[in-house]
């Protein structure tokens, strides 16, 4: 470290290579959250499932005011409890 001229750079923290770590995390949670289907077939009804209801819900209320997202959502729930019933 003297030859490089970085003697006080040195980062011995507890803590100095958590930086890197916490970038993986969410790379670590789609992963992980991907070990549960094992097999294709479980992934492809999930997916399926799963996009159908993201479809319906997924309003981006944060681009409208508050009482249309509600009026939205609640229009949505009433027509998912039609499709369901």
């Amino acid at each position: 470290m003297d030859e490089l001229g970085n003697t006080k750079r040195r980062e011995v923290a507890r803590y100095a290579n958590n930086r890197v770590e916490n970038s993986h995390l969410p790379f670590r949670r789609r992963e992980r959250a991907m070990l549960r289907f094992r097999q294709m077939k479980i992934l492809q009804k999930f997916a399926s499932v799963h996009a159908n209801i993201h479809n319906r819900f997924s309003l981006e209320c944060h681009l409208i005011d508050r009482r249309a997202c509600r009026e939205r959502r609640s229009d949505a729930l009433a027509e998912w409890q039609i499709l369901v019933a």
